[in-house]
């Protein structure tokens, strides 16, 4: 089982003061990747005395100490989500707004190869694909 955002806190020395760790559990338990204003209304609605200013700095420190990744998708206020070892790719609606975790081999070979084939090894990379749900 993975650590949650309070276990990762502890293990990376950040001290967790009790709005932050209200933070971090809210964090912890969102399946989406919140901006700053959605993660304050989940967090205020635990504490209303925690103020948007506290929750942009918990993030920024998370984020600096290699706990949540920031992501600046195309269109967009910058997004959060846990950083976790297992790399994934991102397909974003530009309508809702949604955001779908993928992970596919054939890219994976494929981005592997282009890079191969212009004399460089893959270190790292990252895919954002943006659409609009087609209907059904």
């Amino acid at each position: 089982m993975s650590e949650t955002i309070e276990e990762k806190c502890l293990s990376k020395g950040v001290k967790l003061t009790d709005q932050r760790k209200v933070i971090a559990q809210v964090m912890s338990q969102s399946s989406d990747h919140p901006d700053v204003d959605e993660l304050y209304n989940r967090v205020s609605k635990i504490d209303p005395k925690i103020s948007i200013a506290t929750v942009y700095r918990t993030v920024k420190l998370f984020e600096e100490s290699g706990i949540l990744a920031k992501h600046e998708f195309k269109g967009g206020k910058a997004r959060y989500e846990e950083l976790n070892e297992g790399h994934h790719d991102h397909l974003i609606d530009v309508k809702s707004g949604e955001i779908i975790e993928f992970v596919d081999e054939e890219i994976e070979k494929l981005q592997r190869k282009v890079a191969e084939k212009y004399g460089y090894k893959l270190v790292d990379h990252k895919l954002e694909l943006y659409g609009i749900k087609k209907k059904s």
